[in-house]
């Protein structure tokens, strides 16, 4: 089989180890890739968001399946060109990838389908929301409150509003100054919800869901849960409270009908289904839900799978899922840690040189994300977040205490990392 994964980031790296451990295998591509990438697959200069050019070197190179990353490409409707072309391909249609592309669409078709998630409004003028915040602030409604961007925002469209003012501000940054660009032109304002939040990937053609391993990710940009919202600073597998009657729980009252809420809405979803959980009082509810394979969950998800990942996604991508035996696990526990730039999620310097890599355990996987590689051979840094160093082992405290035991042999000017990934599930 020869295959091509749409992407740049450690989540591709992270698919592309994986797929390269199927026997069925016979090439595989990245397009664009990252400086890791090309150390397993060939990396293929093309622009994800050019979809036309995208679909035609896969006809033009007898690509067998094409698995799409990135939230941008799905919903542009990547996956519609390459269909039409009459190629395989893991990723929903535009019309499904709205579950992620529209935080609007979701949530109305979440309540429409009662799946459980939090009461929300939704505008696109600055002065219906603001008149909203001054009814529910006159109603005595309770702080803080999310306001939340619609459109695609690479992990950074949440704002968690401690009260009046923040929230007022969260506004007008996102439909005013317009700091997030479109994805910012229709809010919504949620109520808060509590508890530990969860992670859940689940595969499905559109019909038949198998969950995969659950994952906590921390988003946040420093530690205690402090800063602002990143696309992801680390993440464990498997969380200890993500036990079997939770996660049938959550099969049942919430992936299962989204799947068919979806069909019937008109826009089945063949792909991987993510599932942004919080674990309230009142049982698990959906805090967003994403059409693709999560960062830096992906990382930390795919070396506990035993199964061949290839052969899982033919079987989503040809809509047999139900034909395929489900996937299998290792007992093992996976930790990663993301290392990233200085200044990272604002701006932040390109072209710095990284060291160390060749110092790391054995042991230590890492998937890079903006990282490139220069004629002569040297690795430097080329986006926000960096690495993902990944360590696996008998138990989380164990696979934490083996990543940061490396971390600090990796180096570039003004490197970044949480210290206290997984920290809650040691400690509790």
């Amino acid at each position: 089989m020869r295959v091509l994964v749409i992407g740049g980031g450690a989540r591709e790296h992270a698919l592309c180890w994986a797929l390269s451990r199927s026997p069925r295998l016979t090439a595989l591509y990245c397009a664009p890739g990252n400086g890791g990438t090309g150390e397993i697959a060939e990396n293929v200069t093309l622009d994800p968001m050019d979809f036309a050019a995208c679909a035609e070197w896969a006809a033009r190179n007898a690509i067998d399946l094409t698995i799409v990353g990135p939230d941008d490409p799905l919903g542009g409707g990547i996956a519609d060109v390459f269909i039409a072309r009459g190629l395989r391909v893991f990723g929903p249609s535009a019309a499904a990838a709205r579950i992620e592309s529209s935080k609007a669409w979701a949530k109305d078709l979440m309540l429409r389908a009662g799946i459980p998630t939090a009461h929300a409004a939704r505008f696109t003028d600055r002065a219906a929301a603001g008149a909203h915040l001054d009814h529910y602030d006159q109603s005595g409604g309770a702080y803080p409150v999310v306001i939340k961007a619609s459109g695609l925002a690479a992990g950074k469209g949440v704002v968690i509003a401690p009260d009046p003012t923040a929230a007022r501000t969260a506004l007008d940054d996102l439909m005013v100054a317009g700091t997030l660009g479109a994805a910012g032109h229709e809010v919504l304002i949620e109520d808060y919800l509590e508890g530990p939040e969860l992670s859940l990937f689940a595969l499905t053609d559109g019909e038949y869901v198998v969950p995969l391993a659950p994952a906590c990710d921390y988003k946040r940009a420093y530690d205690g849960d402090h800063g602002p919202n990143t696309g992801g600073m680390g993440a464990y597998s498997p969380p200890a409270f993500a036990t079997p009657d939770l996660l049938a729980e959550i099969a049942a009252r919430i992936l299962r009908p989204t799947v068919r809420a979806m069909a019937a809405a008109g826009a089945p979803f063949r792909g991987l289904l993510y599932a942004g959980l919080m674990l309230t009082r009142d049982g698990p509810y959906v805090i967003e839900f994403n059409a693709r394979f999560g960062d830096p969950e992906t990382q930390v998800v795919l070396p506990r799978l035993q199964s061949d990942l290839l052969d899982l996604c033919l079987a989503v991508a040809d809509g047999r899922l139900d034909s395929v035996a489900p996937p299998t696990w290792t007992p093992e526990a996976a930790c990663g840690v993301v290392l990233a730039s200085a200044g990272y999620p604002g701006p932040f310097e390109k072209g710095l040189p990284i060291t160390g890599l060749d110092t790391l355990d054995s042991d230590i996987r890492v998937f890079h994300a903006g990282t490139r590689r220069q004629p002569d051979g040297a690795l430097v840094t080329s986006g926000g977040r960096v690495l993902t160093l990944v360590a696996t082992a008998p138990t989380v405290a164990a696979a934490r205490a083996r990543v940061y035991a490396n971390i600090d042999r990796v180096y570039f000017s003004g490197v970044h990392y949480r210290t206290d990934i997984a920290a809650r599930e040691v400690t509790g």
